[in-house]
């Protein structure tokens, strides 16, 4: 199948279903589970801080700020 014989079916399913077909394709691209696990290391790293009393925790306002 080609891409355009894809696309074409495609849009011809319900636009509810085209909608989550969609967004599952542009989640795909987004997926980089190198960044994902450093981003999970670096939470988890700050976390044990915290519990640790390293580190203290401040308002969404004043990390915006």
């Amino acid at each position: 199948m080609t891409i355009e014989q894809l696309e074409a079916e495609a849009l011809k399913l319900p636009r509810h279903i085209r909608a989550r077909l969609a967004e599952a394709l542009i989640s795909s691209l987004d997926e980089d589970s190198e960044i994902e696990q450093a981003w999970e290391k670096e939470a988890e790293a700050r976390y044990q801080r915290y519990l640790a009393g390293e580190e203290e925790l401040v308002s969404a306002a004043e990390a915006l700020a």
